[in-house]
């Protein structure tokens, strides 16, 4: 998963996110700072309205939190999404692995940005692709 100040970088630069069950989610401020949530047909689910869209909470929660505003959310896109996203310009993902600790150390997603390959590092594939993705995102824009 990435980590929430990418995800916030993510959503600065133009990322949108039409929620789909399956995805994870965090509230910002209050009682709810830090903890990770996850959009299911039975429990949290998407509403669609002419003002926004909001996810409601379903009674089956413990906690009382009927719904909040999409812009309240922060999407932590999955590593298959951050991949999908990057389209055509991904061109591959390598680890590197420390043979003396048998670890994976690091992991490095490649993309074509602006005619030439651009290297992105991390020590999470996912955090790796989503930093792919907000260069891509901000040469774009």
């Amino acid at each position: 998963m990435i980590s929430t100040r990418l995800a916030g970088e993510l959503r600065e630069a133009g990322l949108r996110w039409d929620p789909i069950s399956g995805d994870a989610f965090q509230i910002a401020g209050g009682e709810f700072e830090g903890d990770v949530f996850t959009v299911s047909d039975m429990t949290i689910e998407p509403h669609h309205y002419e003002t926004g869209t909001v996810l409601g909470f379903n009674g089956t929660t413990e906690w009382a939190l009927d719904s909040v505003a999409l812009e309240d959310a922060l999407w932590l896109p999955r590593e298959d999404q951050l991949r999908e996203l990057l389209r055509g310009s991904f061109l591959a993902l390598e680890r590197r692995v420390d043979i003396t600790r048998v670890a994976i150390v690091e992991y490095r997603v490649t993309i074509e940005l602006a005619g030439s390959r651009h290297d992105f590092r991390a020590d999470d594939a996912a955090e790796a692709y989503g930093r792919a993705l907000l260069a891509l995102i901000r040469a774009a824009g």
